[in-house]
């Protein structure tokens, strides 16, 4: 049994360091924690199958957690300083702070940019006894997933937009909508026509996929006047497909006007954005592999 807290358990230990407003490196933050909550040496020596000290880890999920929800945030690569949202959040649960309670006591605009990530089981509330080890790795792996696209949307809506609209073709061509030979072009940003970017399905270029790639604030609504705009677009280019990509998320009009028109147009928002950046392996990058084994019956007839 370990003598390390849970995850949980170091949030709230996280946001009292935080609460004098500076900001914090993380892993002084973990230190001062692990002080803080009184471990052992014992309990620091203790280590996790990746070879990471355990309770660094868990430190470390706690930060994440605190981010992905808007109780902190990360000025600065490494380090991070409490919001408005962690201080009333802190106010009300300064002896312990839970999931449950990020996602309801945090501001809905805050809760709203994750709310679509939180369909995967957390395994912090099973008793893991009751899934199978396989499940238990999906479970986890999928929570991974979740934090990273959480960030993805975080950094790709603070660079600025001739950044995004790359990263955006980046990932068609990642997806194979570029082909063997085709290409993907960002076109200038005073004078592109409704337009972000061109991708060649083929080298003449005679099947092209017109890309409209705007950063809205991540629980903004793209509403149908912004998606018959990219559509007018469309046709004067002659053209007749379309992807509208946003870090926000489509108003229901939006979807409803898309699906209306004949002009092929997909619309992306930032969850189905983030998902597939981390599909397909854009912006982000393999940090373990897992193996999965089981017996070779053969070896054994």
């Amino acid at each position: 049994m370990t003598e390390v807290p849970t995850w949980e358990q170091f949030m709230a230990p996280i946001l009292q360091e935080l609460s004098d407003g500076i900001v914090h490196k993380a892993r002084d933050l973990r230190e001062v924690v692990a002080d803080r909550l009184g471990l052992s040496e014992q309990a620091r020596k203790e280590l996790i199958p990746s070879g990471q000290a355990r309770w660094e880890n868990r430190a470390n999920w706690a930060l994440s957690y605190l981010g992905r929800f808007g109780a902190a945030y990360r000025p600065i690569r490494g380090s991070y300083q409490i919001t408005d949202s962690g201080r009333a959040l802190l106010e009300q649960r300064a002896t312990g702070i839970t999931v449950h309670d990020l996602k309801t006591l945090l501001p809905p605009t805050i809760t709203a940019i994750t709310s679509g990530m939180e369909a995967v089981e957390d395994v912090s509330e099973v008793d893991t006894e009751e899934i199978d080890p396989v499940e238990q790795i999906e479970n986890g792996v999928a929570r991974l997933q979740a934090t990273v696209g959480a960030d993805l949307l975080v950094r790709l809506h603070s660079q600025d937009p001739a950044f995004f609209e790359q990263a955006v073709l980046d990932l068609l061509m990642a997806m194979g909508y570029g082909g063997a030979e085709g290409k993907a072009t960002r076109t200038q940003l005073s004078n592109d026509g409704g337009i972000d970017g061109i991708v060649d399905q083929d080298a003449l270029g005679l099947s092209r996929i017109y890309v409209q790639a705007k950063r809205y604030a991540l629980d903004a609504s793209v509403g149908r006047p912004e998606v018959q705009a990219f559509v007018g677009a469309l046709h004067g280019n002659q053209a007749n497909q379309g992807v509208f990509i946003t870090t926000g998320r489509f108003a229901s009009g939006a979807r409803a006007y898309a699906e209306s028109v004949p002009t092929r147009v997909i619309l992306i928002d930032g969850q189905r954005l983030a998902s597939l950046m981390v599909r397909y392996g854009v912006g982000v990058q393999v940090r373990r592999t897992v193996q999965i084994v089981e017996v070779d019956e053969d070896f054994f007839e």
